[in-house]
């Protein structure tokens, strides 16, 4: 039996099919696993079938830099060359430079906050309460940092541009010969992380950032410093409608005291592409103060700053290797919502989403933060087929194999 088998395995080396007597119903499961198909679609062409279509569900979250999705396309030699250069010279240069600023600016937060107790409460905690010489250093550094850290980065210049007054609303007009209300809360489309730095440059507000930041060295005195706020981004419990409110308040505040931060923040809740506006949620105008409408653009050659489907990691190593950068703002008037939009705070958040998209040409999109994710982790299951298909030929050598036609 011995020899017959190793006969057999002898002159059957790529399993071709062999017409071996069977019972009828052992049919399915003799049907090989395997088989020689001239119609059997490859996986790498299912693969960019199957990337098409999602592109086409997922549109709003689509890179379409040189670098591809998720930064792993292939790359012309020109782009080699450029990306190399820039891994041996511009990127240990930047990341030097821009650790160095975060770790002078976290010294002179720790500086001005000696012996300063922060506001606690409702799981928050901050120093945007402090008034002084301790503040105006905070902010005056703070500031002047960020744009330091933001032209370390590669966006030498940064092209601001102002919307007339004529964008006001009716509202608005009818107060003109009253003092102008101070907006509560800065909204702005979100791309990429940079946006923070940008804002920070500007007008340094207090942001909504995740609970974990708080205790990040260096980055979590910082964001204490700004007055962020901070939430559990899964959470739908009680404590997440408390965080909500502590928002809502902290915009009010800002409507109401000069002197409080105002606070700025995200309604589509994750970023994009840049070209697309996803819908608003309304924690923003709750509370019915004006706000004040920034859109950000990020206009680029060879990769795209958006963080959208590509790993944090990945994206920082590739914008330090690119050369130059650059931001595109434009600042809109201070929207003044009707008292109808005061008592509905859906209808604000859509009106004020429409006037970004207008001015800022975006696409209106329907999808969100699930949808992203679910984006996310097709490319990712994508990933896995196509180098799980790649390892097929290796598996079959191994083990005494042949696949042929797959």
């Amino acid at each position: 039996m011995e020899s017959e088998l190793k006969d057999f395995t002898s002159k059957n080396q790529n399993l071709e099919p062999v017409n071996v007597p069977h019972d009828e119903s052992d049919e399915k499961d003799e049907q090989p696993l395997l088989k020689s198909d001239s119609n059997v679609t490859s996986p790498a062409t299912i693969a960019t079938e199957s990337l098409q279509e999602l592109e086409k569900k997922f549109a709003a979250y689509v890179r379409k830099d040189v670098y591809g999705t998720m930064g792993r396309g292939e790359l012309p030699w020109t782009e080699k060359f450029k990306l190399g250069f820039g891994l041996i010279i511009l990127l240990p240069i930047r990341l030097i430079l821009a650790f160095t600023i975060l770790v002078l600016y976290y010294f002179i937060c720790r500086l001005c906050t000696l012996f300063s107790v922060p506001n606690r409460g409702d799981e928050q905690e901050d120093y945007a309460h402090l008034v002084g010489w301790r503040r105006n250093v905070i902010v005056a550094c703070g500031r002047f940092l960020s744009r330091a850290i933001l032209f370390t980065l590669g966006f030498y210049w940064i092209r601001e541009s102002s919307r007339k007054e004529e964008l006001a609303t009716e509202s608005e007009s009818k107060e003109q010969s009253e003092e102008p209300e101070r907006p509560g809360a800065i909204i702005s489309n979100h791309i990429s992380y940079l946006d923070i730095l940008y804002h920070m440059s500007s007008s340094f507000p207090s942001f909504v950032a995740k609970r974990s930041v708080a205790k990040l060295p260096l980055v979590g005195l910082i964001s204490k410093c700004l007055g962020c706020v901070y939430v559990q981004r899964e959470s739908k419990s009680a404590e997440f409608k408390g965080v909500s409110g502590v928002v809502t308040e902290r915009v009010l505040e800002a409507h109401r005291n000069k002197h409080a931060p105002l606070m700025m923040l995200f309604p589509e809740g994750t970023t994009t592409n840049g070209e697309f506006l996803l819908p608003f949620k309304t924690g923003a105008f709750i509370a019915g103060t004006p706000v004040l409408p920034v859109i950000l653009r990020y206009p680029y050659q060879r990769f795209s700053p958006a963080w959208d489907t590509i790993s944090g990691v990945r994206h920082v190593i590739l914008l330090l290797c690119q050369f130059v950068n650059h931001i595109e703002v434009i600042r809109l008037p201070v929207y003044y919502p009707s008292e109808q939009e005061k008592e509905d705070p859906k209808l604000y958040a859509n009106n004020v989403r429409k006037l970004l998209a207008c001015e800022g040409n975006l696409i209106l999109s329907d999808i969100g933060l699930a949808e992203k994710r679910v984006y996310h982790t097709a490319l990712n299951g994508m990933d896995s087929l196509e180098f799980g298909s790649s390892l097929l030929p290796i598996c079959s050598k191994k083990h005494g194999f042949a696949i042929t036609g797959v």
